[in-house]
């Protein structure tokens, strides 16, 4: 019928192919029936175009995400050190081919019958919104960076939105997913199709694996010398990450929790005791250390830890990871970085602490504890703050962290007296200087550079407005620390109380055009893994403890340690004796009865650290004010 729908004319009259009227039929429809001859017909032929093979759809959509989606990897390579335009413009056609072909075999695989519009459709959204943060952000996609992703919470992904985002988004996914949806299936029964779309998939497969050996030498030195490129293949990476996700749940689907220090029991120093003792751990978020002026930086972000005598400051501290999801699970384990790599879970640092009979309190001021608080008990800003100080420094249903010393002598008192009688373990998570919103991590107070970046679009800002909203962020920090440790003074010069604070990871502020944190840790810059950790002892704990101040910060001051060293440290700091415990990542074993000289942590710590960190040279403060 929709052949013979071209020949008629609006009047109904049938048109020869020299133009000549013919007669109307004797049986066709006339005007008064109340629809027009082959009405239908016209319709469908007009608003449809024609059934095309779905070869011929998925080839259509790889060829727009391989240049349209990669606009952040052409990005790269344009800025790419060490390649000469030439050189560019043969490793951006080689990887632009390999990625259609690779997006191709891909589409085939996945796209079947009715499922291939929306399997493709989400495709093409999927690397809109990778290609959009790669683009404002200069992230990769992994396996650990869609965790982070699965993990957000709505206050965290609201920072994230800006109009920026859509504009981008909009213009990647809006054309193909318009274009795809107008298709027509061709549907054809029978085992034929199926062959016809497996031998497409072969034929993708051999097309990419002739573009990558014709292209052999600058993808292979690319992927070499720039080992970030390979995480910014779009949407591969992210299809290829989260199998890697699924494939790690699927490794570790034993969810039986396995328990450690069984043996954990309080040391000699709780015999006999006529104050128990607190003991303070903050987990700082996003902490950069060269931008702490208690680690040398110039600008004064720290003017009350600073003007203090009585801190042990470890300039050379490294993260085990460059996310949240991945660093605080990994802090509180007794594996260490290593810990990311076992198909078991395990319990964790706290778990011990309360075996042993210590009281141990979770107080949140972020998304979340990452599975570490939950056995012990827990409390939460956002929830449990008074009317009174939620409105002082709650705003939009963020608080910032002098909230988490609000209430602090009432949630102690609450938690069980026979505990408590023994020890109290605070853990606060700050939310410290999270990204990219860090002008919404002071308050007026705090704000002491100026101007400030306002806009969670980063790009958008100058580099100076930035880095004064991030170092404003620190005043605050600052502030907090400055309160917690004013607080454990308080208490007087008989209760012993100790405050340890580390970060999670650090962040990038645009250096090499990127920003925020969670790159993969073998390429991710210093910037993001290189964290602040101080610690204060109050005269009474220096003395249940036998070791003074002074003795720690020379211990400290230069050794290089990473979060590896905080199980460890943490067991020493509150003589929880275990055969867990090792001494050598300890950093207060070397001065606790002067038992070894300070500078043997140093020597001890290092074997501690990643090869990729220990392999660097030493972090003086004069380069930690360069990173700053």
């Amino acid at each position: 019928m929709n052949f013979f729908a071209r020949f008629i004319t609006p009047t109904g009259k049938a048109v020869t192919r020299r133009g000549a009227a013919a007669q109307p039929a004797a049986t066709a429809p006339s005007p008064s029936d109340g629809h027009l001859p082959f009405s239908a017909d016209l319709a469908t032929s007009t608003s449809h175009p024609p059934a095309r093979p779905l070869w011929l759809w998925s080839l259509v959509v790889s060829l727009w995400l391989a240049s349209v989606g990669n606009l952040a990897l052409w990005k790269a390579i344009s800025q790419a050190d060490g390649l000469s335009s030439t050189q560019q413009w043969v490793l951006g056609l080689s990887l632009g081919l390999a990625i259609a072909c690779a997006c191709w075999a891909l589409l085939n695989l996945i796209s079947w019958g009715r499922a291939a519009k929306p399997v493709m459709i989400a495709l093409c959204w999927v690397a809109a919104f990778a290609a959009c943060f790669m683009l404002n952000y200069g992230i990769a996609i992994d396996a650990s960076m869609l965790t982070n992703v699965l993990q957000t919470d709505v206050k965290e992904a609201a920072d994230l939105l800006h109009w920026s985002l859509v504009v981008t988004v909009g213009a990647i996914a809006i054309p193909p997913t318009w274009w795809i949806w107008r298709q027509t299936l061709a549907r054809r029964p029978g085992w034929r199709p199926v062959l016809k779309q497996l031998g497409m998939v072969l034929l993708a497969v051999l097309a990419m694996v002739v573009v990558v050996m014709a292209g052999f030498r600058p993808i292979s030195s690319a992927m070499r010398n720039h080992t970030s490129l390979r995480y910014m293949m779009n949407p591969l990476s992210t299809v290829y990450a989260a199998g890697n996700l699924v494939a790690q749940q699927i490794q570790h689907r034993d969810t039986t929790l396995y328990p450690i220090g069984e043996d954990a029991k309080l040391g000699a120093s709780y015999a006999g005791q006529t104050s128990f003792p607190i003991y303070a751990l903050v987990v700082g978020e996003t902490g950069r250390a060269g931008n702490f002026a208690t680690n040398g930086y110039e600008r004064p972000t720290t003017p009350l830890l600073s003007a203090r005598q009585d801190l042990a400051v470890a300039t050379n501290a490294w993260s085990c990871g460059t996310s949240t999801a991945v660093s605080v699970p990994c802090m509180f384990s007794h594996l260490g970085r290593s810990s990311q790599n076992s198909d078991k879970s395990y319990e964790n640092l706290l778990d011990v602490l309360q075996r042993a009979g210590l009281a141990v309190l979770w107080v949140e001021n972020q998304s979340g504890c990452k599975g570490v608080c939950a056995r012990v008990h827990n409390a939460n800003t956002e929830t449990d703050l008074p009317a009174a100080a939620r409105k002082a420094l709650c705003q939009d249903g963020e608080c910032v962290d002098m909230a988490l010393l609000e209430g602090l002598d009432e949630r102690i008192n609450a938690l069980p007296a026979e505990q408590r009688a023994k020890g109290v373990v605070v853990v606060l998570h700050q939310m410290g200087s999270h990204g990219p919103a860090y002008f919404k991590r002071s308050l007026g107070q705090d704000k002491r550079f100026s101007p400030e970046c306002n806009n969670v679009n980063l790009q958008a800002c100058d580099r100076a407005s930035l880095i004064n909203a991030y170092d404003n962020s620190v005043v605050a920090t600052d502030r907090m620390l400055g309160g917690l440790i004013d607080w454990l003074a308080s208490k007087g010069q008989r209760q012993p109380t100790a405050m340890m604070y580390v970060a999670d990871h650090g962040e990038s502020l645009g250096e090499n055009n990127i920003y925020l944190h969670g790159l993969p840790y073998s390429v991710a810059p210093d910037v993001q893994k290189h964290v602040p950790w101080i610690t204060w002892l109050s005269p009474a704990m220096q003395q249940r403890m036998g070791m003074s101040t002074s003795c720690l910060q020379q211990a400290v001051a230069t050794a290089r340690i990473s979060h590896d060293n905080l199980f460890h440290s943490m067991l020493g700091l509150t003589d929880v004796q275990t055969a867990l415990h090792q001494a050598d990542l300890d950093i207060f074993a070397s001065c606790k009865g002067r038992s070894a000289p300070p500078a043997t942590l140093a020597q001890l710590a290092s074997a501690s650290v990643p090869a990729s960190v220990a392999a660097q040279p030493p972090t003086t403060v004069a380069a930690a004010r360069k990173r700053g």
